[in-house]
């Protein structure tokens, strides 16, 4: 990459009050080593590796609830008083580097299994539709397994999983993150909501558009009333197929809601590019874009998904997006930013240490620039 292209990452910007010094942004990357769903020590290293002055990071995803859990074993929480005092010396650690740190709020939804429910429980949906067998869950006791069929919420449930995003938000601000941010994508519960394919309710959260999107508005209002709207970003992911949560019409579902969105006065608006599936790169299918949502959107917009140093600059540099948000690449990287500001090579990330509980290995032991 060019010194002139570069240069277009490195722009001041402000987000939610916080003056950031660049555009590249850590995104959500969930790594499974919170044993027992605690952070452990090592967590403060690895995102401090990471962090930057000015620069914005987004935790892993993380669990609102008991029943919030899901997709793989060792993901953390922000629900008990371990939990937030555990992700206190890491939000310091972060700090310490200069940089700014939100953590994503998470409830998976149908994306569960029993092994991760209280009381071996049915997951959680809008409806009782389950996820196909091309997809497999892993658990604390094995896997792959296949995701069970879920049981509906019922109405008078609901409210609980509003005040359970809303504490979340609570607790985070309490172990010092700066901001939260709610993901309505990647077939998690709030676009199961989203979703006419997932959610075929006939009570006030199904049928319309506006009832579909009821659940999102609701925890919106009230994390906004906790927190804040300067703490909170919203995440969407319009051309999903993770999880077989697909919106038949992206261009009209998500643009009522981001126009929606608009009044809330929100840190951002981060969304995911129709060329991701899960952790692959895909094709993408003629006429996918995310430039109607970024026009349409009044705030700071972060678009994530495959990008690398030149895409990137090249999605600021047109006014694509504000930010860019990077995962595998900042994994293997822990000095990216540096990396991408000297235009210097990256090293290749490991899949396999994805997942795994080392707290070395594949987590902390990626080389940096000499």
């Amino acid at each position: 990459m060019s010194a002139v292209n570069a240069d277009l990452l490195f722009q001041p910007i402000k987000i939610g009050g916080k003056d950031l010094k660049h555009r590249i942004v850590y995104a959500p990357l969930t790594r499974s080593r919170a044993i027992n769903n605690v952070p452990v020590p090592q967590a403060a290293l690895y995102y401090s590796q990471r962090a930057t002055d000015g620069g914005l990071m987004i935790s892993e995803a993380t669990a609102i609830s008991p029943e919030a859990y899901g997709l793989g074993p060792h993901t953390p929480g922000i629900h008990t008083v371990a939990q937030v005092e555990a992700w206190k010396p890491v939000v310091k650690a972060v700090h310490n580097k200069g940089a700014t740190f939100f953590l994503q709020l998470w409830h998976v939804g149908r994306g569960s299994h029993n092994d991760f429910q209280p009381g071996g429980a049915a997951p959680v949906a809008p409806s009782a539709i389950g996820i196909t067998d091309k997809w497999e869950v892993y658990t604390t006791k094995g896997g792959p397994y296949k995701y069970p069929m879920p049981r509906a919420l019922t109405e008078a449930e609901i409210p609980g999983i509003v005040e359970a995003y809303a504490q979340g938000a609570r607790n985070a601000i309490a172990a010092g993150f700066d901001g939260v941010e709610i993901p309505a994508a990647n077939g998690y519960l709030l676009a199961q909501f989203i979703s006419s394919l997932t959610n075929q309710r006939t009570d006030k959260y199904g049928g319309t558009l506006e009832n579909r999107a009821r659940l999102l508005f609701e925890v919106v209002d009230a994390v906004t009333e906790a927190v804040g709207a300067s703490r909170l970003g919203i995440r969407l992911s319009p051309f999903n197929k993770f999880l077989d949560c697909v919106e038949p019409e992206p261009y009209d579902t998500y643009g009522y809601i981001i126009k929606a969105l608009n009044k809330y006065g929100l840190a951002y608006l981060h969304m995911v590019e129709p060329r991701v599936l899960g952790l692959l790169d895909v094709d993408v299918p003629e006429g996918e874009t995310l430039q109607p949502f970024r026009e349409a959107f009044d705030g700071p917009f972060i678009a994530a998904g495959g990008f690398k140093p030149d895409t990137a600059a090249e999605a600021v540099g047109t006014h694509a997006a504000d930010l860019v948000a990077f995962g595998r690449w900042f994994l293997s990287n822990p000095d990216l930013v540096r990396r991408i500001k000297l235009g210097a090579p990256l090293t290749k990330y490991n899949r396999d240490t994805f997942y795994t509980q080392d707290p070395v290995v594949g987590y902390t032991d990626y080389p940096f620039l000499t």
